[in-house]
Order: structure tokens, then C-alpha cells, then sequence
């Protein structure tokens, strides 16, 4: 007989129910009440909600309270390459025989009863995190908040809503005010709201949900601040203003994911977390994908030795503009993409704010994901926005034909999380 793995289990639990997203708390719920309810076990938690930006902020937190000497629980989605990098346990990435484990122990309580697969896998987390000692939990959203399975805790210690913008229109809805009021779904009575900068449109539909439960709103440009500073940044709050360095994921938007998760660590109460911790915290993030150089590999031996070769993980228009921003800032060579997206993305609006500062795309539909967007459709998105495009069949063919053009150049692959995932494994 086959041992079991992971994978298998993963497998068989995505069958559960025949939609890969449904919003919805009863089941999980369900499912949680049977596990003996392991959300209402948990150290304290930070839940973060947002557009863009989620994973940064609470990889910056992580950082900066591992710095300080503190076991950080985390959960995040989606995963890169591995599912295992979704649970993070006091510290480390959860190990193939305790994922296994919660994962037949929450098939077994589910009863095969219609559960979707990010609901029964945030079960098998907060069973992990209640079972294993640690000071703290950082949990991501997984898609918007209201109806979100992670929306179970009742009693977080902080909340934090990071820029929201149009994203999942299909499941959230089609305008910012309204999206906002889905991520704003999170703010729970007395606990205080950690708010990012804000479009004009969301932020009184935030401010307006704390008013509605009595939730305390910390927001940037109003209790707190972070902004460049000479070399590095300043953050001022109203209890913590500290000289800091940069962070060390790259482009200026990561100062004011850094800014969130300083000002929800500030909140925290009971914890000690000097500014030495946090400035140590802020120079070893741990976050791939995100304005990653890749340093070596097979898709970096396909270019030659003085090109660059960049991965991000962006997908929607926000994420254009900012890496379009990190792009106006590359004057010293050509620029050429590589972009794979989901067929649920605007990748006309993805693709319009880089055209400019680009020469070429290659599109690529995103290998093994049945919802990919086809390479052709990416290519006619692309030629829309005025940016000459192509189709490739692969990363690598795309990267080798880039390649015959002048250099040095820089090629920024992008579009998807799913298809930056796809690449780290292709490049490993």
C-alpha cells in the first residue's frame, strides 16, 4: 500500500466541494465545532485584510517579532511551490508527517460533508497553532474578509487593513467602496484597526464599519506615519518614532507595508519589541516573489552573465502601477516582461501602467492551472496598451529568445503568484 503524502490528501480534499471558492462561514464553522473549536485556543492573533500588500506586512511583522525573540505562528496563501509554506509553526515551515496528520483529522471530522479546500486547510492551521506553543499568530485573509474562513476569530489582539483596490470584482464586487467593505468585515469590537494609506473611496467605508462596531482605527497619515528618510525611513507613532533602515524587499511601496506592520506591532500589548528588533527584522524579511532578483539557476544561466533576471508575484492593476513605479526608476538598461496571469485578472490594467517602460512581452500561459489565462489572450491585452507582445510556450523559451536582443537587459517575470510559484520551481 502507498504511503500517504500531502499532496494525495490536498488532492482528494479539493474534491469536497465542486466550487474552488465559495464564501461562506457555516461550513468551516461546522467543520471547527467539530474539532472542539481550536480558533478560540490560540495566542494572541494579528488578522490582516487588504488588496495588496498582506503577505509583506506580515512577513515584515514575523521578521521583526522572530528578531525580538518571539515564536511567531503565521498563515499565509496562496503557496509559491509547496503548500507546507501556507502554516508556519513557532517559527518553521510545518513538516510533511504533521501536515498529513491535521489533514486526515480534519477529512475525518468533515465527514465528507461539501467543504472548499481553504476552509478544510485554515482547520487543520488553527488545529496546528493550537497545539503548538508560540507567543503569537499571524494570520492573512485568504479573499476578502466578511465571509472569509480565517473571519472565525472572535477576539483578535489587532486587526489591519492594507491598501485596498479592485481585485476578485466577480466575487467581492465592482467598485472599491465596495471591496473595502468586504476587507473592512474583519474589525471586531474594541480591537483596535491598523489602516494603510487608502484610496479616497475605501477609506470612509472603513470608517464607517469601526464606527459601526466600536472599533479603535490607527491609520496611516493620521496616528501613525512611515516615509523615506535619508538612507532609510522614519516611523512615528503615538508611542514608538524610530530612525529605521529601508526593508529589504525592494521598491517604495514596501515602506508603507513595512509602516503597517510596525504600527501593528505597536499596538500589541504585553509584547517587548525594541527598536533594534524591528530595524533587525526590517533587513532579513523573508518574502519571495516579490521584486526577487534571481541569482542563479537554470533560467538565469539562459540569459548572459550581465542581464538581470526579476520575479514578481503582482497581479492586478495596483500592482502594475508599483512595479510600474520600480520600473520608471530602471533607466540603465532595456526592459523586457514575461507575464503569465489567471483568466479572473485585468491584465490589460495589470500590463497598461509597465508598458511604457518596456520594450517588449512575452506571454506564457501559466503551466499545470486550469484557469490560466491563454498566452494569445495576455499577448492581445498586452498589444491593447500599446506594448509589442508575443506568445511563448514556456518561461525558458521566452527568456532564451529575450536573450538574442542587445544587452545588458533586464527581464521582469510577473502577472501571477501562481505563475511566479511555477518559476522558483522551474529554477530550482
Amino acid at each position: 500500500m502507498t504511503a500517504p503524502t500531502s499532496d494525495r490528501v490536498l488532492e482528494r480534499l479539493g474534491r469536497l466541494h465542486p466550487k474552488l471558492i465559495d464564501l461562506s462561514l457555516g461550513r468551516v464553522e461546522r467543520l471547527l465545532a467539530a474539532l472542539s473549536n481550536p480558533q478560540d485556543d490560540l495566542p494572541p492573533v494579528v488578522h490582516v485584510a487588504g488588496t495588496k500588500g498582506k503577505g509583506s506586512t506580515v512577513a515584515t511583522m514575523r521578521s521583526c517579532l522572530e528578531a525580538a525573540g518571539y515564536r511567531v505562528h503565521a498563515y499565509i496563501s496562496p503557496h509559491l511551490v509547496h503548500f507546507h509554506e501556507r502554516i508556519r509553526l513557532a517559527g518553521r515551515l510545518i513538516d510533511e508527517e504533521a501536515l498529513i496528520g491535521l489533514l486526515e483529522e480534519c477529512e475525518r471530522a468533515n465527514r465528507d460533508a461539501p467543504i472548499t479546500f481553504f476552509e478544510i486547510t485554515t482547520a487543520a492551521a488553527f488545529l496546528a497553532f493550537a497545539r503548538t506553543p508560540a507567543d503569537i499568530v499571524l494570520l492573512e485573509v485568504g479573499l476578502g474578509g466578511r465571509l472569509d474562513a480565517t473571519n472565525v476569530i472572535r477576539h483578535p489582539a489587532v486587526t489591519a487593513i492594507t491598501p485596498v483596490s479592485l481585485d476578485h470584482q466577480a466575487l467581492l464586487g465592482d467598485t472599491i467602496a465596495v471591496i473595502a467593505g468586504e476587507k473592512a468585515g474583519i474589525l471586531k469590537p474594541h480591537v483596535t484597526a491598523v489602516v494603510a494609506p487608502q484610496p479616497g473611496e475605501a477609506a470612509p467605508v472603513i470608517e464607517m464599519r469601526a464606527a459601526a462596531v466600536s472599533a479603535p482605527l490607527y491609520r496611516a497619515g493620521h496616528e501613525w506615519r512611515c516615509k523615506a528618510s535619508g538612507g532609510g525611513m522614519r516611523y512615528e507613532g503615538k508611542r514608538w518614532q524610530f530612525d529605521l533602515p529601508l526593508p529589504s524587499l525592494l521598491g517604495a511601496h514596501q515602506i508603507v507595508n513595512a509602516g503597517t506592520a510596525i504600527a501593528c506591532l505597536e499596538q500589541l500589548s504585553g509584547f517587548d519589541i525594541p527598536a533594534k528588533a524591528i530595524a533587525d527584522g526590517l533587513r532579513h524579511i523573508d518574502w519571495p516573489a516579490r521584486l526577487q532578483l534571481l541569482r542563479h539557476g537554470p533560467l538565469v544561466d539562459a540569459v548572459p552573465p550581465e542581464w538581470e533576471l526579476w520575479l514578481d508575484g503582482g497581479h492586478n492593476p495596483l500592482a502594475g502601477e508599483i512595479l510600474g513605479n520600480v520600473a520608471a526608476g530602471w533607466h540603465d538598461r532595456p526592459l523586457y516582461l514575461v507575464v503569465g496571469m489567471m483568466n479572473t485578472k485585468d491584465a490589460a490594467g495589470f500590463i497598461r501602467p509597465l508598458a511604457k517602460h518596456a520594450r517588449a512581452l512575452w506571454a506564457v500561459t501559466i503551466p499545470g492551472e486550469k484557469n490560466a489565462l491563454p498566452a494569445e489572450a495576455i499577448a492581445g491585452a498586452s498589444t491593447s496598451v500599446g506594448l509589442p507582445a508575443k506568445a511563448a510556450d514556456s518561461v525558458l523559451t521566452a527568456i532564451r529568445d529575450i536573450s538574442l536582443r542587445d544587452g545588458p537587459a533586464r527581464v521582469l517575470i510577473c502577472g501571477s503568484l501562481y505563475f511566479a510559484g511555477r518559476v522558483l520551481a522551474e529554477n530550482s
